[in-house]
């Protein structure tokens, strides 16, 4: 794949052919200090020609600190005429996108180091089946356990800042047995993390979902050089790449950064025009049909 560092103008044009865009609903459970269920909402995306009957692999993406499942599409519509023109020039599989929040409320005081790796346990038992049993995904509506690990090639799962070490925490360490697709948008551990300790959780997840027979099909690192998350990321990745076998450079792993990019909306949008370029490849059945 070719990376620019620029999106293209034609990517913002409007397009007759417009995915939708959804109101999801579903509670939690994961909260046990809630005594009842928690009432979260997501935005889902639905591309163009979707058909119930017919499944679609899935990315779930999420937001930075401080704003909640909003900020992808509301927040920055634009996103919306980014993933319908992909689509309609063929440049990534036809995919169901879910924006969902880590957080439980008003964001103000909830401790962020907690909710990144803490996310992981709502996003196993509550998000996933929630979405799955109610749209057409390659799980086809079944939840189990052991149905979503065998459909781990069509599910995705990206994130910006603090979405970003999300990706790391709640996706990859603890659920690398639900995903093999991974777009981490600036930053693992954030300002006071532990560079030595993100990398020994990296290899181990790698080397252990090796021993279960669980490969990463690819992970797209991004981020700007001029980004406050930059150094951190490209240390804690370069570490690794040296000493995790599984990490092989352009096959399942790159490091995309853009000169002078900095963190903001239009570097996270340029890293999702990658990473959907990637996503699914080769992952369909070979008797799937064209949309």
């Amino acid at each position: 794949m070719k990376y620019v560092f620029e999106l293209p103008s034609e990517m913002l044009a409007e397009n007759s052919r417009r995915g939708t865009l959804e109101r999801f609903s579903y509670d939690s459970f994961t909260y046990e200090e809630e005594n009842r269920p928690l009432h979260k909402n997501a935005w889902v995306y639905l591309p163009w020609g979707y058909d119930s009957s017919r499944p679609c692999p899935v990315l779930y993406l999420l937001h930075g600190g401080g704003v909640n499942e909003d900020w992808w599409f509301q927040m920055f519509p634009d996103t919306v005429r980014i993933l319908d023109n992909m689509m309609a020039k063929k440049l990534c599989e036809p995919c169901i996108i879910v924006a969902p929040t880590y957080y439980r409320g008003d964001p103000g005081d909830q401790n962020a180091e907690y909710i990144t790796e803490h996310f992981h346990h709502e996003l196993r038992r509550d998000l996933i089946p929630a979405v799955e049993s109610t749209y057409s995904t390659w799980a086809k509506r079944d939840v189990s356990e052991e149905n979503l690990r065998r459909t781990r090639r069509f599910r995705a799962f990206a994130g910006l800042s603090l979405g970003s070490m999300t990706t790391y925490r709640a996706a990859f360490y603890h659920n690398f047995d639900l995903f093999s697709w991974y777009g981490p948008f600036s930053g693992c551990c954030g300002p006071k993390g532990d560079h030595q300790r993100e990398v020994e959780r990296i290899c181990h997840t790698l080397a252990e979902g090796e021993k279960a027979g669980l490969t990463l099909d690819f992970m797209l690192c991004c981020n700007g050089d001029r980004d406050i998350a930059y150094e951190e990321h490209l240390d804690i990745m370069t570490k690794a790449l040296q000493v995790c076998p599984q990490l092989i450079p352009e096959k399942n792993y790159h490091f995309f950064t853009i000169p002078g990019g900095v963190h903001d909306m239009k570097a996270w949008q340029l890293h999702l025009y990658h990473a959907l370029q990637i996503f699914f490849r080769g992952s369909a059945p070979a008797d799937r049909e064209d949309r």
